[in-house]
């Protein structure tokens, strides 16, 4: 009767835990944040970012270059950064560019300090299944790159590959401009991104990690696909 009873058991146990559910990148949503260690504004929207990030919700902060006029030198800042907000203004028809600016999915933008849009924004992009998915698999990461192995379903045609390794956390004393005197917390900071035509399914992939990582930062790896006009198809979020 042992057996018996211990069948009957198992048989439910995994039932509930192997449901017939989408893969968990079906439906990404991928906030691309705008910042600045020298934007008094900042800071807000960077704590917002951190708390609505989640499994399906990949979080990237992007710190521009064009506050460091003020006397304060952003460290994670880059020029190219501040180029592809521009390209963004470009696809939104906006006259110009503004800290703390949050794009989601390539496909519209809002303040990002603006936390009750921001949450309406997600649950809206929520609903929306992707057509297509990336997987990542075969992970490692030396001292000076990380390597990793992709497999993309779905059309790739038109389609563009950015690879992106981000710190997960790091705190700045910010000695001048609008945040003098603070301990600002950044989060999801992008410290290098690549990007090319997508032209096969899969494939074997690799990114420098830059000198301003250090030893102890948490490291996150992440990949997104993303048509000629800027739209997300899809994207996947691994930790290092």
């Amino acid at each position: 009767m042992k057996p018996i009873v211990l069948t009957l058991f198992i048989i439910p146990f995994l039932l509930i835990l192997s449901p017939n559910k989408e893969p968990y990148n079906s439906n990404i949503v991928v906030l691309e944040l705008f910042t600045s260690q020298g934007c008094s504004s900042c800071p807000a929207a960077d704590a917002i970012l951190n708390e609505v990030k989640s499994e399906n919700i990949i979080a990237l902060s992007y710190h521009v270059d064009y506050w460091n006029y003020i006397g304060w030198k952003d460290p994670f800042s880059k020029s190219k950064y501040s180029d592809k907000q521009r390209k963004y203004a470009v696809k939104f028809n906006s006259s110009s560019i503004y800290t703390p600016q949050l794009v989601i999915n390539g496909k519209e933008h809002i303040v990002g300090s603006n936390k009750k849009l921001l949450n309406q924004k997600i649950e809206q992009y929520k609903m929306i299944k992707s057509k297509s998915h990336i997987f990542v698999s075969k992970v490692s990461k030396s001292e000076d790159q990380v390597r990793f192995s992709y497999n993309f379903e779905g059309d790739i045609s038109n389609k563009n590959f950015r690879i992106i390794l981000v710190v997960n956390e790091r705190k700045t004393s910010v000695k001048r401009g609008e945040n003098r005197n603070r301990e600002i917390v950044n989060g999801n900071i992008v410290v290098n991104e690549q990007q090319f035509k997508l032209e096969n399914n899969s494939g074997i992939g690799s990114i420098l990690i830059p000198e301003i990582v250090t030893p102890t930062d948490d490291l996150s790896l992440i990949l997104i696909i993303e048509n000629d006009d800027l739209d997300i198809a899809t994207a996947s979020y691994t930790a290092l």
